[in-house]
């Protein structure tokens, strides 16, 4: 039951109690309203760098299992949430949510009012925080938390890439993909081999002429954390890539990049998107799509407006009319700004996927 502190950028303090590690974690503070999932989302990489708020009152309460997972680790920084519990109902779970993050050496804070806190961060913007169990000194949490950067400007991206290329799939498939590799989530990979596609990963930095050595039928863009903006060796290979006009698909992180390199910028959002239930409509079937997100950046509606010959905007969010997918008007090229995958979230837009794979056998057509 020991103390834990959490101050938010703006003086904002909390007083709750100790979980995970005990120590210090320092991020750009963000919030997640999914009431399923919170495994799949601690381990999605394009958390990188963020504290994490969980708006579900419970946490903890189906314990960890290893095989939810879409990383080799915990990727947020640090988590705050209202209830924490050890004591839970999954016989299938490998550990209690504890032992899990003493595991990964995550520090974290419970016993606030998330309520409040998200009220506050949704009205004021996202911001930095400190989160602590061993500085109990407010002064001292100040001074630590000057020393924070900005997730504006920040690149991310090649701390949480691959380090080596590898491959997955089939290796004796006439499907081809190559992966561009920004932070992607396990899940995404799962669905591209579940359609046939034989994989191979790189790392971010990749130059394009190896990634073009294995041959490649079509190109991912991965998710990813940081500021798509910071990224100009990816937008230069992305560049690179188009016009060879083989089909490219990017999500998340990968429809910014895309959408930078075709000459459409991005901006930060006030608080982003992150959760298991933002209604999407497809502009072009004119269906609606309940989806999974988890962006703190946007492609500028304004961008777009700029350069009618650019994109054509096939999904917008139903919530904040923010662009949610593009497809270019020049490349073979298109995108998605949420997470088709979903793990944790629905189903509704995996058809995204059969898209890509079917036109990439056209393309080999």
């Amino acid at each position: 039951m020991r103390k834990a502190y959490l101050l938010l950028e703006d003086g904002t303090f909390f007083e709750g109690l100790s979980a995970g590690k005990i120590g210090t974690a320092t991020g750009e503070v963000c919030f997640n309203t999914g009431m399923t999932g919170y495994q799949e989302v601690f381990t999605d990489p394009s958390y990188y760098g963020q504290v994490l708020v969980a708006t579900n009152a419970h946490i903890g309460n189906y314990g960890t299992k290893d095989a939810d997972t879409q990383s080799e680790k915990i990727q947020i920084a640090g988590f705050i949430c209202k209830n924490f519990t050890n004591k839970y109902s999954r016989p299938m779970a490998d550990l209690s949510i504890q032992d899990y993050f003493e595991k990964e050496n995550l520090v974290a804070i419970h016993s606030i009012d998330t309520r409040s806190l998200v009220k506050h961060i949704r009205d004021k913007g996202a911001m930095n925080c400190i989160i602590s169990s061993e500085i109990t000194d407010k002064a001292e949490l100040k001074e630590a938390l000057k020393a924070v950067p900005s997730m504006e400007g920040l690149e991310l991206a090649s701390v949480v890439t691959t380090s080596e290329p590898y491959t997955m799939g089939d290796e004796n498939s006439d499907l081809r993909i190559a992966v561009l590799d920004f932070g992607t989530k396990k899940n995404i990979l799962q669905c591209f081999v579940e359609r046939g596609a034989y994989l191979k990963v790189f790392p971010a930095k990749t130059p394009v002429e190896e990634v073009n050595a294995f041959n490649p039928d079509g190109y991912f863009l991965s998710n990813g954390p940081g500021d798509p903006a910071s990224m100009d060796y990816a937008v230069d290979s992305i560049k690179e890539i188009l016009p060879i006009n083989k089909p490219v698909f990017g999500i998340c992180l990968g429809h910014q990049l895309l959408c930078l390199s075709l000459g459409i910028g991005t901006y930060k959002m006030h608080n982003g998107h992150r959760g298991i239930n933002h209604p999407v409509k497809n502009l072009v079937s004119g269906k609606s799509e309940i989806t999974s997100q988890n962006h703190g950046f946007g492609v500028s509606p304004q961008a777009i407006a700029e350069n009618p010959d650019k994109v054509e905007v096939t999904h917008m969010n139903l919530n904040d009319d923010t662009i949610e997918g593009i497809r270019s008007k020049e490349y073979n090229a298109f995108s998605v700004q949420y997470h088709p995958e979903a793990c944790p979230g629905p189903h509704d837009s995996r058809y995204l996927f059969d898209q890509f794979i079917e036109e990439v056998k056209n393309s080999k057509k």
